[in-house]
């Protein structure tokens, strides 16, 4: 709890590292509805098509993530 007290706003950072990853997941969701209630033209269509992008959003991060790491894997093998 003390060092809740010892936050400074945009001087202090706050202590997210444990589960900062898990902030992207409201993050694509809400760019997804956003994104979504923009180009559909039926607001029946905004839950089922934001809810596909958003997959399609975090699957392409996951992938992303997992090209870096093998890559990172090879660099450090040929580096050895």
């Amino acid at each position: 709890m003390s060092h809740l007290l010892a936050y400074t706003p945009l001087v202090t950072p706050l202590p997210l590292w444990n589960y900062w990853a898990w902030l992207l997941l409201p993050l694509c969701a809400a760019v997804s509805i956003v994104y979504k209630t923009i180009k559909c033209r039926f607001v029946r269509e905004i839950p089922l098509q934001a809810a596909t992008i958003t997959l399609w959003i975090i699957l392409s991060m996951i992938a992303v993530a997992a090209g870096i790491w093998l890559l990172y894997q090879i660099m450090v093998v040929w580096t050895a």
